[in-house]
């Protein structure tokens, strides 16, 4: 049976960000001297929970504050990677299957602001920035206790109505992530973990840290979560905007029929600017003659003066014989 609810870890999950991450979080260790001086250093803080690490290396808690509050601002205001190429897909397969939640150390507004650009900010049932709750342990420990969190949306802005889930139990939760120590929080809590390998952490440190599965292609979390097909997609196409709750096997005939009156449109309008034109140059006085350029009327005059000369030769009288 698929989860009832499915954690997704942002940085390096859900989004590219081996590059991206490291390149503004840079200019936060350059602002404060923090001596996290390459990329290896700066994941290897993911070892861990983030928001530890980066205590350990300030002075106290007002200078941790200080450093958490740089980074976030200079996440909102220059970070934004690429989603992992199928990833929403791989979003909208599990979306009618369970609760989908982001539990990520980036800021909630960030995570709006990418959520929302690749069109699955309503897939998500609950959104955890690290300014919100910087230990996603204590979100494992909401879910487990609240089964509120386990409504699903179904990749709408409505929460299903009627759906009441049963309590969860540990082997009902899933985290997924790219990094040991979000796994380690997981095992901790007695949660399932599953590693992807396109993020910060390789295949064999996550399973080391105690991940069940990695996956190596994002359509391996489909998958290995809902085996056998069990997973019921949510029914929105993933590159439609057409916002129609077509269930699956049922395919959605928006799109046929927004094309049909589109193409009836572009076909109108054609032929309106056709019979426009038509009545203008039927109406249209004749065209004003195009004033001559200099070099024209230096052509023109040395015509008309070839012209007059074999006109006065022609004319000449005849000269008289001198007897």
């Amino acid at each position: 049976m698929p989860p009832l609810a499915v954690l997704f870890d942002l940085d390096g999950t859900l989004v590219q960000t081996r590059e991206a991450s490291w390149k503004i979080f840079a200019r936060t260790n350059a602002a404060f001297k923090l001596g996290i001086d390459s990329q290896q250093d700066f994941f290897r803080l993911l070892e861990d929970n983030l928001f530890s690490g980066l205590r350990r290396r300030c002075r106290d808690d007002e200078h941790a504050r200080q450093v958490a509050q740089h980074f976030f601002a200079q996440l909102d205001a220059d970070y934004a990677p690429d989603l992992v190429p199928g990833m929403v897909d791989v979003i909208h397969a599990l979306a009618g299957a369970c609760s989908l939640a982001v539990v990520s150390s980036n800021s909630t507004s960030t995570i709006r602001r990418l959520l929302t650009r690749a069109k699955i900010a309503h897939c998500f049932s609950h959104v955890f920035g690290g300014d919100v709750e910087p230990d996603k342990r204590a979100v494992v420990r909401r879910f487990l206790a609240d089964q509120s969190y386990l409504v699903s949306r179904d990749c709408s802005p409505a929460y299903r109505e009627g759906h009441s889930p049963a309590v969860a139990s540990a082997s009902d939760l899933v985290l997924i992530t790219d990094t040991t120590g979000d796994v380690k929080h997981a095992v901790e809590c007695g949660v399932r973990a599953v590693g992807v390998s396109w993020g910060m952490h390789p295949e064999a440190e996550l399973l080391a840290a105690g991940a069940e599965f990695v996956a190596v292609w994002p359509q391996e979390l489909i998958a290995y979560l809902t085996p056998g097909g069990n997973g019921r997609s949510c029914g929105v196409p993933a590159r439609s905007n057409c916002g129609c709750r077509a269930e699956p096997p049922q395919s959605c005939s928006c799109e046929a029929a927004l094309m049909t009156e589109a193409g009836a449109l572009r076909r109108q309008r054609t032929r309106s600017r056709a019979e426009g034109l038509a009545a203008t140059l039927s109406e249209a006085p004749p065209p004003a003659p195009t004033p001559a350029t200099p070099r024209a009327r230096q052509a023109i005059d040395a015509q008309l003066s070839r012209a007059l000369a074999r006109l006065r030769a022609t004319r000449r009288p005849p000269r008289r014989r001198q007897t």
